[in-house]
């Protein structure tokens, strides 16, 4: 299977830290973390990431725009995103998934079991 490359994008140290401690130990995965949206969407143009952990809710550019961004490019709109919200009222995950990111991942995450929802929610 190789190893992968995912892209957290999350304006939060802690979060992006504890995701990339859990995916690089638990999955032995590479990961780039960004934290803004417009550093995250460069990050994905040069590096080219399998797969980019979202979060929703960011100063600036937030996650629904920042997946715009992606989806408008055509060297970045195959890679899958998944978004991560704390917001986990049924109508906004409903708004998140209609938007056409593979997964809507809650916070808090479990960091051992994050690897494991991802390779579930696109199926590796």
């Amino acid at each position: 299977m190789g190893t992968r490359k995912i892209l957290i994008i999350d304006d939060e140290a802690d979060i992006r830290a504890v995701a990339q401690l859990s995916l690089e130990i638990n999955q032995d995965w590479e990961v780039i973390t960004a934290p803004s949206g417009t550093e995250g969407f460069q990050l994905a143009c040069d590096q080219m990431p399998d797969a980019i952990l979202l979060d929703v809710m960011m100063p600036d550019l937030d996650g629904p725009a920042t997946w715009e961004l992606l989806q408008a490019d055509a060297k970045t709109q195959a890679i899958p995103v998944i978004f991560l919200t704390a917001k986990v009222q049924a109508a906004e995950q409903r708004r998140y998934a209609e938007l056409g990111v593979k997964a809507v991942l809650t916070k808090p995450f479990d960091p051992v079991l994050l690897g494991d929802l991802i390779v579930e929610a696109l199926n590796w």
